[in-house]
């Protein structure tokens, strides 16, 4: 293995004028790995997770349009099928497909709407913490969901939910960094607008999840379900539901929060090596 495996890229790739930043890392010839972030993130969320697993994987995590270092020209309204579509280029457009898909929180309705579009893409899917299931949705997210109110949206803007989102339900709150919640923080403050429309849109996920579950049972992708059981938006009724469905699916709970890699990186990274199906 060269010394190139051992350094994250950080590269942009024209989608349609968008300029999606996205970092790589790991030999192109190895299995394929893509990390789609959440809410209120962007890639940098998995920098850690990189390191972990770069010298097992070819790597890829992009910036959704309105999060991180993307660049989307103009002002459009922002909607998850408005992600999904330009992630689905992007993926073209470098020429990454056959992948195992790792999906957090936003991640999940984006990556699924990919998988319902391309199942021959999919070699295996890593859930963290991402609804497919309204069982996962706890009385916090459907209050969320079904408030369709643009103030009420611009609120949940605020550092202290921010910070709220990292630290609750985790074992040790001195072990997770201040400079977690700062940085989502920063993007936030930056570009409001399309965090706001996002939370409007929402509801279309929930919409959507029969149809994704129906791929699920269909296409019986190897799956690994690793979630944060103290997440207080989406709860562990949700990472269980999936066995309906994928009956054969690894499920692995932790006891921490949504932020599950914050604690348990370390396991979490052996389990998406043990799993991830081999060429």
């Amino acid at each position: 293995m060269t010394s190139k495996t051992h350094v994250t890229r950080h590269r942009h790739a024209d989608v349609d004028g968008i300029k999606v930043f996205y970092r790589e890392a790991g030999d192109p010839d190895a299995p394929k790995l893509l990390l789609l972030h959440g809410f209120p993130s962007a890639s940098h969320q998995y920098a850690r997770l990189i390191e972990e697993l770069k010298d097992d994987f070819h790597i890829v995590a992009p910036d959704n349009p309105g999060s991180g270092h993307t660049e989307v020209p103009g002002n459009p309204h922002y909607t998850f099928d408005f992600l999904a579509d330009t992630i689905e280029k992007f993926l073209e457009t470098i020429g990454f497909t056959g992948f195992s898909m790792y999906v957090f929180d936003f991640g999940a309705p984006v990556g699924f709407r990919i998988a319902t579009r391309h199942p021959e893409w999919i070699k295996g899917l890593i859930v963290q913490n991402g609804n497919a299931y309204e069982d996962g949705l706890s009385g916090l997210a459907k209050g969320f969901i079904a408030n369709r109110d643009p103030q009420a949206a611009r609120d949940m803007l605020a550092l202290e939910y921010t910070k709220f989102g990292y630290l609750e339900g985790v074992r040790d709150p001195e072990a997770i960094s201040p400079d977690t919640w700062t940085l989502d923080q920063h993007y936030l403050d930056l570009r409001p607008q399309p965090q706001i429309d996002l939370a409007l849109d929402y509801h279309t996920n929930v919409a959507k999840y029969p149809e994704w579950q129906a791929y699920l049972r269909e296409h019986q992708p190897p799956t690994l379900i690793t979630w944060g059981r103290g997440d207080p938006f989406f709860i562990e009724a949700g990472a269980k539901a999936y066995l309906r469905d994928l009956p054969d699916a690894q499920l692995c709970l932790f006891d921490t929060g949504h932020f599950a890699l914050e604690e348990d990186l370390v396991e979490i990274a052996a389990l998406i090596r043990a799993f991830t199906p081999r060429e």
